[in-house]
């Protein structure tokens, strides 16, 4: 085992050779950020206390990572029900390690306060219309992701990519793009909620694909074209215009980014449910289109609380990725998650990770792997870093 910090849950012998060839390296940290209205909807996230604070948790994590907690905030972070900000964990490692960060708007509705890369998107519409984004804005931000990813890698010599996201909502659009694949997700999906709130994405996501049936089924031949799409999504639906009607922003954006990084360097995907939805969409629009790319370069890294939630499956649907007509080589990517616990910190809000609050974001856990990795930290290092975050911020807001 490479390393006692980190667990390898699917497609073991492939993540011990990534962590093996990454050791010692460090990685370039991209954060897409993204919108999409579903994140609006009573309930559906626990990533701001109401709709109103979801519309900015974006713009105040985006700008968290890049300032620190001293910085007086044109976004301060959302009230929470429980727990804090997974951007404390990312920014205690990637402030400790110098690691670059970059950070890229796929669709904002309003620009986050920090430098930021804007690639002419915008936020998606909620999925249960079945029309969330323009077909041609889908397709823009597909070959920004292709160009950042290649241009990224190029500047990359011995290290790796790290992609992460801040998507409020962004785990019932995932669950909308895997099931669009033929993937089986339904109650293995995550969510910022201790106990994942199954029947209400699942809820919008048959009412956002029925939609999106409907409005593809009224051309000539529309009844054998709904038979079609019944019997076999994937060979009917394009990958990205399932994005277009059912997805965010953020997801065809990091699926090109990843599909390009991954013929130069290694890719870790930060993040669970979203990332192994991106990693779903990689293959599809890989095959779809005909493009090269390196499953084998590209790892999926999270946390124990996503990796082991009890309320999802994420292994389960790890594993289910490589068994649809989309993935025929049986790709399914190797899950890695920090050993990372708040079981004794002395903060309630770090300790609420352990009830099941928040999880992940931002590229938390990648971001723990990764000092994991290259400076072989161990549970202690990071308490400390995140606690030291924490307080600052605490200071700073007294």
């Amino acid at each position: 085992m490479p390393n006692s910090q980190i667990s390898i849950y699917t497609q073991k012998e492939q993540g011990e050779q990534w962590l093996r060839r990454y050791r010692g390296c460090l990685p370039v940290f991209a954060c897409v950020l993204g919108f999409t209205e579903t994140g609006l909807i009573p309930g559906i996230s626990a990533a701001g206390r109401t709709p109103e604070d979801r519309k900015y948790t974006a713009c105040a994590d985006a700008e968290f990572l890049y300032y620190g907690p001293e910085h007086k905030a044109q976004y301060p972070l959302p009230p929470l029900a429980a727990g804090a900000s997974p951007v404390l964990i990312s920014r205690a490692v990637f402030e400790s390690l110098k690691i670059p960060v970059h950070l890229f708007n796929a669709g904002l509705p309003q620009p986050p306060a920090v430098p930021v890369i804007d690639l002419g998107g915008a936020p998606a519409k909620c999925l249960s219309g079945g029309a969330a984004m323009e077909i041609t804005t889908v397709h823009h931000l597909f070959e920004q992701g292709l160009l950042w990813g290649e241009h990224l890698a190029a500047n990359i010599q011995q290290g790796y990519l790290i992609v992460g996201e801040c998507v409020v909502g962004g785990t019932t659009t995932a669950l909308a793009i895997l099931t669009g694949l033929g993937i089986d997700a339904a109650g293995k999906v995550n969510s910022s909620h201790p106990v994942c709130n199954h029947a209400q994405k699942w809820a919008l996501v048959q009412t956002g694909l029925e939609k999106m049936k409907g409005s593809r089924g009224q051309g000539a031949g529309g009844r054998e074209q709904d038979e079609i799409f019944q019997s076999q999504i994937p060979n009917f639906v394009d990958p990205l215009e399932l994005v277009a009607a059912v997805g965010d922003p953020m997801q065809v954006v990091v699926a090109g980014m990843a599909i390009a990084a991954s013929r130069s360097c290694g890719v870790m995907m930060a993040g669970g449910t979203q990332m192994l939805a991106v990693y779903a969409l990689m293959s599809a629009i890989a095959q779809a289109y005909a493009l090269s790319w390196q499953p084998k370069a590209v790892v999926v890294g999270t946390t124990r609380w996503v990796a082991e939630d009890p309320t999802g499956a994420t292994v389960d649907l790890a594993l289910n990725l490589g068994k649809n007509s989309l993935t025929p080589s049986g790709e399914t990517p190797s899950l890695l998650a920090t050993h990372l616990s708040f079981a004794d910190s002395h903060y309630p809000q770090l300790r609420a990770y352990e009830q099941g609050f928040v999880k992940e974001g931002m590229g938390a856990g990648a971001a723990c792997i990764a000092a994991h990795l290259s400076q072989d930290w161990q549970q202690y290092q990071l308490l400390a870093a995140i606690e030291a975050q924490l307080e600052q911020l605490s200071i700073a807001l007294n």
